[in-house]
């Protein structure tokens, strides 16, 4: 990976999680203070809850993207340590998933006259497992590397061995 891609990736995830970090900052205010700076009303507190649960997976993805790129950066992405960030990850895409799955149910009552959004938030959720899943696949594809990185390592010292 060069060095390019590696502060173009980082610059878009220090934006990422800034700008989710100043939302969720915003909506918890609100939520506190009772009040919608908008009309004045008091918030909308659940959807406001589930959206701040929502930026966390995002956040929680990025940072864990960010040490991805830095193992990436000093070449030991292809070693036991990068499972931990992939399967957390995973886990925080599942729970996105479940997150919007939560949003979709909220807002069902009030789509009564048009069922057909509700369906599409739906198959919106079902995509994101299927994210999920996709890095999942991803996962197996780092494990076989790692373990040639292994094997080739194994090989190495037995060659050197020989020679």
């Amino acid at each position: 990976m060069g060095k390019l891609t590696v502060h173009a990736l980082r610059a878009v995830l220090v934006l990422v999680l800034g700008g989710t970090l100043f939302v969720q900052v915003l909506m918890i205010w609100m939520v506190i203070s009772g009040n919608d700076p908008e009309d004045g009303s008091l918030p909308l507190t659940p959807m406001r809850l589930i959206a701040v649960a929502g930026l966390v997976t995002v956040q929680v993805a990025g940072v864990c993207v960010w040490r991805l790129v830095t193992m990436v950066r000093r070449g030991t992405v292809f070693s036991p340590a990068a499972f931990r960030y992939v399967d957390v990850i995973i886990g925080a895409i599942v729970a996105a998933a479940l997150v919007w799955f939560t949003v979709t149910a909220v807002n069902a009552p009030g789509q009564r006259d048009d069922p057909g959004v509700t369906l599409i938030m739906a198959g919106v959720g079902v995509a994101i497992l299927g994210v999920a899943l996709i890095v999942l696949v991803l996962r197996m594809l780092l494990a076989q590397a790692v373990a040639r990185d292994v094997e080739a390592t194994h090989l190495r010292a037995e060659l050197d061995e020989v020679i």
